[in-house]
């Protein structure tokens, strides 16, 4: 919520406007005085890192009363407020679409008590809202992700990982309950981010003979050689009848059914706490940016909307038609129409859900789904998985979901060892659903990976792909995936083997694979950087009149050090895409030395490892340590390869997951088109694809097609969304005269249509 606020205050400023904070939620509002403060630039510095709120929040009962709205929009009149920014869950936003819809009603009531002047009155004659949503449950329907989920899995995610390795030593079963009395989110990714046994979520209970089906789940895991089981709970998990499910009927249950030593946790109010993740930190940005844009648009005519992201799009929704499906859910889990409570929590959580049910399917299916297809000696498919490139977190757990999810397909998974080299020296080995287990949240990469391209060993690879009869083949990695798989594909006019579906799942901290806005791993390092800056600010406020000069990994790609920058909160932050040159950097010093005279006597400057080839890391901190001299002295950090490492983040386990699962189920449709005459053969551009997040969806495009996207020599897409969240990052930093770049201007989507569509 903070970064909402700091950017919600500093645009505001930046844009002219005067901003006020109204302190305690609404019963600030209602008991006015000094719970309505202007809120000054330097105010909300030092934020970023806080959890919960700095303006104080409170459950409001006199605001559900007329009088209450009475006092509070005489308390607005009085100080000439008419734009209201709101942050909170549905009851919040729904109190303030009754306050706007009845403004002028009250402003008639406050004049004709003479607390107002007729006057005072048509200066505030209409009241614009509009609602950004804070909750860490991801209740609210109309929005992917809601402020605060993510961190709420962070905390989530860090118990789990503790758990298990104290549960596998002592061959326990864990059952665990997270937050969401009516939304099943947190439950459903963290049993995704974890590879749970099961899950209990409110919107899809479990059938009704469920206890044995549980039992007999976890003792196939356990025949599976798995030493431990994980159950994840919803605390508002219930049956078909809507009766509760409870931590300790399961408990009981598998304790006395089963023998396991069985332990419950409810993990409670932790999951509210703590520092925020960087993905929060830059969707509480983005909509305190997106909340002052709709404002300053508003007309009366315009319903209160709220600004929520899909996909990693901004968008503006109205506010009443979002609570409206909500409560539809609601409506639909009491009348026991489970699938439509799934299908009305949107496209995300329908994701989720498939993904989980597939996954945690127990028994492969013994006859191959496309034996009808081949003559009994072919019928085993046989897919290759490979990692290639720099390790990263999240690629274990691409490459469990795609095992598990070629076995309940009945393929034969291989694992290729060290890349491509594996792949030519013939290190490939059958791996088996047990081998994977306890996979997803480990970092780096398991397979072992290399940076070299297939290359001169072609031949010999095509040769392999023969010997060990491959039928496709799954390229996990960045840059270099992408470049191996061009060259596979180059080579097929050559090399029949090679006529094989390939897949590239971009998998790298730098995040500059083209064809997807995202890639697994790059979620974690940059978590690893926010961190460390984190700490890295809190040393220079101490000393004061400091500042840090840090230099990200990323290569020639801004997108690392933008990033962090937005969730750091750095004073500039330089990278190759937008070149820079002597008088930038002289602008940047005079600003810094401007900043030392304020309150806030710190600086923080990220560089891109490729930037510039002069303007080098070192060549900063010695110019801005010269030119500093004598109001703030300069340090310098090179963070390298720890962002390479650590657990993966709940974001990059469930990207992994998903990425996997979809590429084996693409692959399997793929093989049934590309079966021809007793054989596989595969060369057309559409048999060899990268599979990326673009906008709102998952999507395969044709290697081939990227080509004329992409800078070789800079190894970098042409085009690169975030480059579009730069000015925020300068207008954060208070920069004067910054453009935004409106030319995708959020515009009002409706939610209820958008639905009823989804659902057809």
């Amino acid at each position: 919520m903070n970064a909402a606020v700091r950017a919600t205050v500093r645009v505001g400023i930046y844009t002219g406007a005067k901003v006020y904070f109204v302190h305690e939620g609404y019963q600030g509002l209602v008991d006015g005085g000094d719970n309505i403060k202007p809120a000054t630039w330097e105010s909300v510095s030092m934020m970023l890192q806080l959890g919960g709120t700095v303006i104080g929040s409170a459950r409001c009962m006199d605001f559900k009363e007329k009088w209450g709205r009475l006092k509070a929009a005489c308390n607005l009149v009085k100080l000439g407020i008419t734009n209201l920014c709101v942050i909170g869950g549905d009851g919040s936003l729904t109190g303030a679409n009754q306050f706007r819809t009845e403004w002028s009603e009250l402003l008639a009531d406050l004049t004709k008590q003479g607390k107002i002047t007729a006057e005072e009155a048509k200066r505030s004659s209409h009241l614009n809202i509009v609602g950004m949503v804070g909750s860490i449950d991801n209740d609210f329907c109309g929005t992917d992700m809601t402020i605060g989920t993510d961190s709420a899995l962070h905390r989530i995610i860090e118990v789990v990982d503790a758990i298990t390795t104290t549960a596998q030593s002592h061959q326990r079963t864990f059952i665990l309950e997270v937050m969401g009395r009516h939304c099943g989110y947190l439950a459903l990714v963290t049993a995704l981010a974890c590879g749970a046994d099961w899950v209990f979520i409110p919107e899809m209970p479990p059938e009704d003979n469920w206890e044995e089906h549980l039992c007999k789940r976890l003792i196939a895991q356990r025949e599976r050689g798995s030493r431990l089981n994980v159950i994840i709970m919803a605390e508002g998990a219930q049956d078909r009848k809507q009766k509760p499910i409870t931590c300790d009927q399961v408990k009981n249950l598998v304790s006395k059914k089963l023998g396991f030593d069985t332990r419950s946790t409810i993990l409670g109010h932790v999951q509210r706490g703590g520092t925020p993740s960087a993905f929060d930190r830059i969707l509480g940005s983005r909509m305190g940016v997106e909340a002052v844009m709709a404002l300053l648009e508003a007309t009366p005519e315009t319903p209160a909307c709220v600004v929520s992201l899909s996909g990693n799009i901004a968008i503006r929704l109205p506010l009443m038609e979002c609570v409206q499906v909500t409560k539809d859910v609601t409506v639909a889990m009491a009348e026991g129409r489970f699938q439509d409570a799934v299908n009305l929590r949107g496209k995300s959580f329908q994701n989720n859900w498939n993904t989980y049910k597939m996954l945690a399917h127990l028994v492969a299916p013994k006859i191959h789904p496309l034996s009808v297809l081949f003559s009994p000696s072919q019928s085993n498919i046989n897919i290759a998985i490979v990692n290639v490139g720099a390790p990263c977190a999240g690629m274990n757990a691409a490459v469990r979901s795609a095992v598990r999810t070629g076995l309940i397909q009945g393929h034969q998974m291989l694992a290729v060892h060290d890349g491509f080299d594996g792949l030519s020296n013939g290190q490939i080995q059958p791996i088996t659903w047990a081998e994977v287990g306890g996979w997803t949240g480990k970092g780096g990469s398991n397979l072992g990976t290399k940076r070299q391209l297939p290359g001169k060993n072609i031949e010999q690879i095509s040769l392999n792909i023969a010997k060990f009869n491959i039928h496709s083949l799954i390229i996990i990695g960045g840059f270099e995936a992408y470049l191996g798989g061009l060259e596979l594909v180059t080579a097929r006019e050559k090399y029949e083997e090679l006529c094989i579906p390939m897949v590239i799942i971009p998998a790298t901290v730098s995040n500059n694979v083209p064809g997807s806005d995202f890639s697994i791993g790059a979620d974690t390092a940059l978590n690893t950087i926010t961190t460390t800056c984190d700490r890295i600010k809190q040393s220079a406020a101490g000393t004061k009149r400091r500042v840090f000069i840090i230099e990200t990994m990323g290569g020639y790609c801004g997108y690392l050090a933008t990033m962090a920058g937005l969730s750091s909160g750095a004073d500039a932050a330089y990278i190759y895409e937008e070149p820079f040159h002597i008088r930038d950097l002289e602008l940047n010093v005079e600003h810094l030395i401007e900043k030392m005279k304020t309150s806030v006597k710190r600086g923080l400057i990220l560089r891109n490892s490729n930037a510039n080839d002069n303007y080098t890391t070192q060549f900063l901190f010695n110019l801005y340590s010269e030119e500093g001299k004598g109001t703030f002295d300069c340090r310098m950090n090179i963070l390298g390869h720890m962002q390479q490492g650590g657990t993966p983040t709940p974001f990059d386990r469930n990207f992994g997951t998903k990425m996997g699962a979809k590429s084996v189920l693409w692959l399997t449709d793929k093989l049934k088109e590309c079966y021809r005459h007793g054989r596989i053969f595969a060369n057309t551009p559409d048999s060899a694809c990268v599979l990326g997040m673009k906008r709102r969806s998952l999507i395969f495009q044709p290697l081939a097609s990227l080509k004329e996207d992409t800078d070789f020599e800079h190894r970098i897409p042409k085009t690169e969304w975030w480059l579009k969240l730069r000015p925020i990052l300068k207008i954060l930093a208070r920069y004067e005269a910054v453009e935004i770049d409106t030319s995708e201007a959020a515009t009002m989507e409706h939610i209820i249509k958008k639905t009823e569509r989804e659902e057809r």
